[in-house]
């Protein structure tokens, strides 16, 4: 298994497994539960990104507003930086600041489940 190039622009290209989608969705999921904030998936592969993308643009918009230091903690634990924000913000000019937010948090759960089968794959050759 190689290292994947993981971009913005391709991130459609690897949320095209069942098993890749639901490990994702998995991370997000215990990512947000660690600070009490409920994200749910239903299992449907086809829509996956759209149903993800929308509850974390909700749930984000919330905290923004009632509890930003939780907020804060959440992104710090998934481990987004201003830096990729900045670029997501340059390459998805089509997305307000908390489409690129609930994107960054995808594309960053994504890249750690995607990185943890690579290691796997690597520490059983």
């Amino acid at each position: 298994m190689e290292l994947v190039n993981l971009q913005n622009n391709n991130i459609e290209f690897f949320l095209n497994k069942e098993d890749i989608i639901q490990e994702t969705a998995q991370q997000i999921m215990k990512d947000f539960r660690m600070f009490g904030i409920e994200i749910t998936f239903s299992g449907n592969i086809e829509n996956a990104y759209h149903e993800l993308h929308e509850q974390l643009i909700n749930q984000i918009s919330v905290y923004l507003d009632r509890d930003y230091s939780r907020l804060m903690a959440v992104l710090y634990q998934v481990d987004i930086t201003e830096h990729e924000i900045a670029k997501t913000t340059q390459e998805l000019p089509h997305y307000n600041d908390l489409e690129v937010l609930a994107h960054q948090v995808i594309f960053r759960d994504l890249k750690k489940v995607l990185y943890r089968r690579y290691y796997k794959s690597k520490s059983e050759e």
